[in-house]
């Protein structure tokens, strides 16, 4: 299983709408195979296709559950939020966004459904910490980046933030 490279904003990969997955055979497990890979390489709890070049709507969750030396992993194929209620706020970063962090309110519980790698219909009830990175890999799918869901002030800053650090990296 290769390690994929992730795409790093600005990107415009990253800001594109992602069409759903109409074929689940051997492409489709090989890249879901090689994301995991990448995600458990990155030290990530999520991976969306679009962070790793794929323009399709595929996302994968690897979240600590709590107290417990487990994990919860999920492969998640055309996912769709079918319900949500309450609202939390907590501190978010990217693979995509190395090194910046922001607090987002996100909903606190959601029912997601999806496809697995076999093309069958599944659900997640979840909340807080997987209810937040749900909802962060879907976002990527539709060219959401985390900081977009801040208040205009605090997103201008950040990305100016951002593109200050992209433009001294490259020199």
């Amino acid at each position: 299983m290769p390690v994929l490279d992730i795409l790093v904003y600005p990107d415009p990969a990253l800001k594109r709408k992602s069409l759903p997955v109409t074929k689940f055979n051997e492409d489709m497990v090989s890249l879901l195979d090689d994301m995991a890979q990448t995600m458990r390489d990155a030290d990530g709890v999520g991976l969306a296709a679009p962070q790793v070049g794929k323009n399709i709507r595929v996302i994968l969750i690897d979240v600590p559950l709590p107290e417990e030396d487990k994990r919860e992993f999920y492969e998640l194929i055309n996912p769709e939020i079918v319900s949500s209620r309450g609202f939390q706020i907590g501190e978010e970063g990217c693979l995509s966004v190395p090194g910046f962090f922001a607090n987002i309110r996100r909903k606190e519980h959601i029912r997601v459904s999806a496809l697995d790698r076999r093309g069958k219909r599944f659900t997640i009830d979840a909340d807080g910490m997987l209810s937040r990175v749900l909802q962060h890999e879907i976002d990527h799918l539709d060219g959401i980046l985390f900081f977009d869901r801040l208040r205009k002030l605090k997103r201008d800053l950040l990305v100016k933030q951002i593109n200050e650090r992209f433009v001294s990296a490259r020199g």
